[in-house]
């Protein structure tokens, strides 16, 4: 009988030879209010370099090699440059398998603006086929001193979104940065895990072939009841004779001399006993 569990690790196991065969792509979309730090956050990950001035009207996508897990991805980034409120928002919200809502913890108004990201981000989402991961992120934790938006005001927002939240500096901290577009990277790819199509699985009782029994055989049902399925799975087929000389015979224990009553197995002639 084919085993159900073995057929199920064997599909298993080639989706995760395909997975690890072919580059992954993430597509990730930073959003935020002009002066949030989007810009420096996606320079920060890709050059390890901060830079303090940016064109505020220049919107660009890069993309990076990254090895996260010990499995490759091609992870681009879509730096946005909406000016304090959401526009033309298709370009992003079609093209992002993850979006970073950015605001900066020094500036409250960043912070209300973030707000719009995630209800456009969970509008779309209710009406997609699929999940994508979303997280808010309060940039500048540097500013500690000038902090107008608490942490916990922060984990508040992302709680009623079902967002992940991150407080990092792309001035200071490049590890917390990575760590966050890697994070990023792990929940699409838990998101794909999740839709990936199951091919549906059947158990098959694997029955003996009616031409592999002579016709002998079947005519002595008797005969046939004292075979059991497990001789029958013994069996070495390339040894069965042909039908004309296969016969019904009864072997004899050798010890006929016991006192016991000397036990009798019927089989078909030409089978292998092991």
């Amino acid at each position: 009988m084919s085993s159900m569990f073995s057929k199920t690790r064997t599909a298993h196991c080639a989706n995760e030879r395909h997975l690890h065969t072919f580059p992954q792509e993430c597509n990730v979309a930073i959003l935020g209010c002009q002066g949030s730090g989007k810009s420096a956050l996606t320079v920060k990950f890709l050059t390890k370099r901060f830079i303090s001035e940016y064109d505020p009207n220049l919107e660009d996508t890069y993309a990076s090699e990254e090895v996260v897990d010990q499995q490759p991805v091609l992870l681009k980034v879509m730096d946005t440059a909406d000016q304090d409120v959401p526009v033309s928002c298709e370009r992003y919200l079609n093209w992002a398998s993850a979006f970073m809502v950015v605001y900066s913890i020094d500036n409250r108004k960043s912070f209300e603006g973030s707000q719009q990201y995630l209800d456009i981000i969970a509008l779309h989402l209710k009406n997609a086929q699929h999940e994508s991961p979303v997280f808010l992120v309060g940039n500048k934790l540097d500013m500690e001193q000038y902090r107008q938006v608490t942490k916990a005001e922060g984990i508040s927002l992302a709680s009623k979104y079902g967002s992940s939240f991150y407080e990092v500096s792309a001035c200071l901290d490049f590890e917390s940065v990575q760590h966050m577009f890697h994070e990023a990277v792990r929940e699409v790819r838990r998101e794909m895990e999740r839709h990936m199509a199951v091919r549906p699985l059947f158990i098959i009782e694997e029955k003996p072939s009616l031409h592999l029994v002579p016709p002998a055989a079947m005519a002595s049902k008797h005969s046939l009841a004292s075979c059991t399925y497990n001789t029958l799975s013994t069996v070495n087929f390339k040894e069965i004779p042909s039908v004309a000389q296969a016969k019904l015979v009864t072997v004899k224990s050798s010890r006929a001399q016991s006192k016991r009553k000397a036990p009798t197995l019927t089989l078909l002639k030409g089978f292998k006993i092991f």
